[in-house]
């Protein structure tokens, strides 16, 4: 029987995979660490507490959710919460970004790891990917649910909105898209490279059903999944426009575009981990 996970150790778990993200990218000098700690709270409390996921993989996943991350340049976040959760040997987070790793940049399909089912990092395309997933479930009568993940500045991608306007005409109601709001993306603020505009309005005016919560509060996130979960089965794709803060847990990463793809020196990593205090082990 899979356990419960409270908020307190859900916390504790996020804790512990941000001490994961800033350690990997130091440890090959190399990686994403803003975005990775931004969205934390949110992927620990899809796979520690709402998806129904089998750490024993198989890369159909019948009779369980899926998740796929769009915006694959966080893999350091996806690949600590995979470990935790029991998809591979957490020693082997040691191994990112260095050569003969499974453990690539932007998570790959050909080295086998298990939890990946695409690759991605070429931004924009995981919405398509996810749309086609929720429509092979309901093709074969599987009952769960699809999830994908996507960066605010992805969506200046034109494929994007493409595969928004196709769910909701074709009731693709199986589908839940969190979009990481935070603002930030690799050149600077997003209203500063190509504002967005009000993503509520757009994605209401494109069929969507939305819903908004705080990304780095662990309880609003798991209020906001809930009531996303409970929106799905009605005739429509949910999207959920998730706040967060760019490098949230390390105060001189956050907020700060940055840190979207910059590895810390030594000195750096050791206050990172002074301000992310965990009772969990390191690898």
């Amino acid at each position: 029987m899979k356990k419960e996970f409270s908020i307190t150790e859900l916390q504790d778990v996020a804790t512990q995979v941000r001490r994961d993200i800033v350690r990997m990218v130091h440890g090959c000098q190399s990686g994403h660490p803003g975005g990775s700690l931004g969205c934390t709270d949110f992927l620990v409390a899809l796979y520690f507490r709402v998806m129904k996921h089998n750490p024993s993989f198989n890369m159909e996943g019948a009779n369980e959710d899926l998740f796929f991350l769009s915006n694959g340049h966080i893999s350091p976040l996806l690949y600590s919460v995979l470990a935790r959760s029991g998809y591979f040997d957490i020693a082997e987070l040691s191994t990112f970004r260095k050569i003969n790793s499974r453990l690539q940049g932007h998570p790959t399909t050909h080295e086998g790891l298990p939890g990946i089912r695409i690759s991605s990092g070429s931004l924009g395309q995981g919405l398509s990917v996810a749309i086609g997933a929720a429509i092979t479930k309901k093709r074969k009568g599987d009952s769960n649910l699809v999830f994908s993940l996507h960066g605010d500045g992805e969506l200046q991608e034109g494929q994007i909105w493409e595969a928004a306007l196709f769910a909701p005409a074709k009731k693709i109601d199986n589908l839940i898209v969190t979009v990481d709001v935070n603002g930030q993306q690799i050149d600077g603020s997003v209203e500063d490279v190509l504002s967005m505009g009000d993503l509520k309005a757009k994605w209401l005016a494109f069929g969507w059903d939305v819903v908004e919560m705080n990304g780095n509060l662990m309880a609003e996130v798991l209020e906001g999944l809930e009531l996303a979960r409970s929106k799905t089965f009605k005739g429509k794709p949910v999207v959920i426009l998730m706040k967060s803060d760019m490098g949230h847990g390390v105060s001189f990463m956050t907020g700060s575009h940055k840190w979207h793809g910059v590895a810390p020196n030594d000195e750096q990593l050791g206050i990172a981990l002074s301000e992310l205090p965990s009772t969990l082990a390191d690898y």
